[in-house]
């Protein structure tokens, strides 16, 4: 009879048979590509309309800004140009997106009793980003933003559009007066998001990555400011 070699026999532990557990992702997606998409050209669209607009209200009309020398177009045919180009993708955002069109504007139409507390903690929370719950996609701040930068840039494009084909007139007068208005409102509106979208305000330290670099949000911050959203997302 042979004598077989008693090697110890290698004993599988349950922890050797078991994959370690996935690190918890950190991140969330906050808006789909199509969104981030949407958005980067319609903010590259109203930056220019603005830049051109607010140039030739200040008198600049005749001298050319450094876009219009970069682009070699006048100011003025550059601001008709992006106006038409703005309607248009207005529109076919509207008509493609017609799911999240209606979305935005269910979302931004929504009122809660707890908004009037968000509104009170707000000026604390843009240090402290300490903001009160609510339990919309946007925050209260962001649904009034929105129906404020829709209504006053709707406005500011069909009344330029106006002013493109009516010449001369009581109509153009007044088609002048409310382009001018609108753009007093659409301004403050477009900077003041600007400004809380980069990020650079303590409270929403972060929040830039929600529609830039792949749109992937940290949870901290997703929690931070929209609760609600980020419970029901998990």
């Amino acid at each position: 009879m042979t004598r077989k070699s008693l090697a110890p026999t290698p004993i599988m532990t349950t922890r050797s048979r078991v994959a370690p557990a996935p690190a918890q992702v950190r991140t969330i997606e906050r808006h789909n590509r199509a969104t981030r998409w949407f958005h980067a050209v319609v903010y590259l669209v109203s930056l220019t309309l603005l830049a051109t607009g607010w140039w030739l209200l200040l008198g600049g009309e005749g001298k050319p800004s450094l876009l219009a020398r970069v682009i070699g177009v006048p100011d003025t045919s550059l601001h008709k140009m992006t106006g038409w180009a703005f309607a248009l993708i207005a529109i076919l955002g509207c008509v493609v997106g017609w799911r999240g069109a209606r979305t935005f504007v269910a979302e931004s139409l929504r009122i809660a009793r707890s908004d009037g507390r968000w509104f009170a903690r707000w000026p604390a929370a843009l240090k402290t980003g300490r903001f009160g719950w609510h339990d919309g996609h946007f925050d209260p701040g962001q649904r009034i933003l929105n129906l404020v930068m829709v209504l006053s840039l709707s406005t500011l494009v069909l009344s330029g559009l106006g002013l493109v084909t009516v010449h001369g007139g009581p109509s153009f007068v007044w088609l002048a007066r409310v382009h001018k208005w609108s753009t007093y409102v659409a301004t403050p509106m477009i900077v003041g998001h600007i400004l809380i979208a980069s990020g650079i305000l303590p409270g929403y330290r972060g929040v830039w990555r929600s529609m830039h670099l792949g749109g992937k949000l940290d949870r901290s911050v997703a929690q931070r400011l929209w609760p609600a959203w980020l419970s029901r997302k998990s």
